[in-house]
C-alpha cells in the first residue's frame, strides 16, 4: 500500500482542492457527500476527484498517446511506483493518503484507470457484457471504494449494490452524454444491441436519427433500470441501520429514474442532453435521505 509523507497543511490543502473540484464538476456526488460525517467526507471527495481526473483525460488531450501516458502515470502512483513526488498533484496526494488510511485495494483502482483507456479511442463497445464490465470497473469500483471508506465491515458483502448500481449509473450517464460522444465519433452503445435493431456503428454517430437508434437507446434505458432495481433490492435486504450507514455514496442512484424518464422524452439524441434539472436533483437527494431514514429503499421502483 502506498504511503504518504506530507505535512498536515499540505494534506489539508490537497483535500480542499479535491472538494472544490468535485463541487464544480460532479455536483451529484458532492451533494451526496454532504450527508457523510465530516471525518470521512474528505476521503470520499478525494476518491471522486480522482475519478474526475481520469475520466476527463479525453477532454484535455489532443490524441490518445498523451492520454495513455497520463493514465500510466496514475497507475504507477496507485501502485506506489509513481515517477517523481506527488506533492505537486493535490488529487494524487489526497488519494494516496486515503488509500493508506483505509487500506483500499490498489488493484481495483488500477483497474479503474485501465478501463479508461477505452475512452481515449473511438472503438465501438463490442457487446452489452463488455459495457457492463466497463461500468463495473469504473462507476461500480468507485461505489465499492466509497463503501470501504464508510462501512469496511460490510462493504465486501455489498457487492451486488455496488455492481448493479455502478452499471445503472454508468449506462445512464453515457446516454446523457450521448450527443458529446457522438460528435467525437465515440460509440458506447454496444454493437450487439445496435445490430439487434438494425443499426450499424457508423449510424450510431452519424447525427441522423433513426427508429433503430431510438429503439436501441430504449433498450439501454431498460437495461439501466433493471440494474437499478437489482441494486435497490440488495440494499433493502440489509438491516435497516446498515442501510443508513452506507446510504450516502449510493444517493446518486436515486437520480437514475428521473434521468431515464427525461431521456425517454428526447426526440433527437444527437442534440438534446436530458436529465433532471439541478434544482430537482438536489430536492430528490434530500427526499431520498428522508425515505431511507423512514426504512425505505434508494428508489421507488
Amino acid at each position: 500500500m502506498p504511503l504518504v509523507s506530507s505535512s498536515s497543511s499540505a494534506l489539508d490543502a490537497a483535500y480542499a482542492h479535491c472538494a472544490d473540484l468535485v463541487r464544480r464538476q460532479d455536483r451529484d456526488r458532492f451533494l451526496a457527500a454532504l450527508f457523510v460525517p465530516e471525518s470521512a467526507r474528505r476521503h470520499l471527495l478525494a476518491l471522486y476527484a480522482f475519478n474526475i481526473d481520469v475520466a476527463r483525460i479525453r477532454e484535455v488531450v489532443r490524441d490518445a498517446l498523451p492520454g495513455e501516458v497520463r493514465l500510466a502515470w496514475w497507475r504507477e502512483v496507485i501502485e506506489g511506483q509513481g515517477r517523481g513526488a506527488v506533492e505537486g498533484h493535490p488529487v494524487a496526494l489526497a488519494l494516496l493518503d486515503t488509500m493508506a488510511r483505509f487500506s483500499l485495494p490498489s488493484l481495483a483502482l488500477a483497474n479503474l484507470v485501465d478501463a479508461r483507456i477505452f475512452d481515449l479511442y473511438d472503438d465501438a463497445m463490442p457487446s452489452r457484457t463488455d459495457l457492463e464490465g466497463y461500468a463495473g470497473e469504473t462507476a461500480g469500483a468507485l461505489l465499492q471504494m466509497s463503501l470501504l471508506v464508510l462501512t469496511p465491515d460490510i462493504a465486501m458483502t455489498a457487492g451486488d449494490i455496488a455492481g448493479h448500481g455502478g452499471v445503472a449509473l454508468a449506462m445512464t450517464g453515457l446516454m446523457r452524454s450521448f450527443p458529446v460522444h457522438a460528435r467525437r465519433g465515440q460509440c458506447y452503445l454496444p454493437l450487439d444491441m445496435l445490430e439487434r435493431r438494425g443499426v450499424g456503428r457508423t449510424d450510431a454517430v452519424s447525427g441522423q436519427v433513426s427508429s433503430g437508434l431510438l429503439d436501441t437507446l430504449g433498450d439501454m434505458r431498460e437495461e439501466a433500470l433493471g440494474h437499478l432495481i437489482r441494486a435497490n433490492a440488495a440494499f433493502l435486504a440489509l438491516p435497516e441501520q446498515r442501510r443508513l450507514d452506507l446510504a450516502a455514496p449510493l444517493l446518486p442512484l436515486i437520480l437514475v429514474p428521473g434521468d431515464l424518464k427525461a431521456l425517454a422524452k428526447v426526440a433527437d439524441p444527437f442534440r438534446d442532453i436530458a436529465g433532471l434539472s439541478a434544482f430537482w436533483r438536489q430536492v430528490a437527494l434530500w427526499s431520498a435521505v428522508r425515505r431511507i431514514k423512514a426504512g425505505g429503499g434508494l428508489v421507488r421502483v
